[in-house]
């Protein structure tokens, strides 16, 4: 066999198993997004591009991504996990009878600047019929909450249908951010 060919198929070898490793990463790891909308506004902006991974436990607070029945994905924040009774009041999230602290949420101008409530108050049981989170289900809300389709609308996520967290903002570069889970 002659070096040119051998070069090939070495070559042609290396770009197979690249191609093999490419696909393995982004079908059971991590993968790319590109945020459509404002719904994740200040944390995430539209066209921002993220790194999501597909091989974690979803905490509260998390930024998930996720299908929805109308086959688009939406971009959220976890609040509620499987079992917690969640209110809002007077801007205030409660989640088992415990008020939670928002921080994320403190740099948005129409947070800080709005005259009524930025989250309209709420009780799990009336918005959704259910007084708890049902088991294998979450609960999100945007952060953008004057602009924001989510949970308060179409009730629950199945877990079974959260692609991955949002582990970090690559572009625009200005943007790059590591850390969501507090501000």
């Amino acid at each position: 066999m002659s070096k040119t060919k051998k070069e090939i198929i070495e070559w042609l070898i290396a770009l197979a198993i690249g191609f093999v490793v490419v696909l393995f990463v982004r079908s059971f790891l991590a993968t790319n997004y590109e945020v459509v909308g404002e719904s994740m506004m200040p944390t995430l902006h539209d066209h921002n591009h993220v790194i999501i991974s597909k091989i974690t436990t979803i905490k509260r607070m998390d930024i998930v991504i996720f299908h929805s029945d109308e086959k688009e994905d939406y971009v959220k924040r976890v609040i509620g996990l499987p079992g917690d009774i969640i209110t809002y009041e007077n801007d205030e999230l409660f989640i088992n009878n415990q008020k939670v602290e928002e921080p994320f949420l403190r740099s948005y101008e129409p947070y800080m600047n709005t005259e009524t409530n930025f989250t309209e108050d709420f009780e799990l049981l009336e918005l959704t019929g259910s007084k708890t989170v049902p088991p294998g289900k979450l609960f999100v809300l945007g952060d953008n909450r004057i602009s924001s389709l989510d949970s308060r609308y179409f009730h629950f996520v199945d877990k079974k249908e959260v692609i991955g967290e949002v582990k970090l903002i690559y572009w625009p570069i200005s943007d790059f951010k590591v850390n969501f889970r507090s501000e």
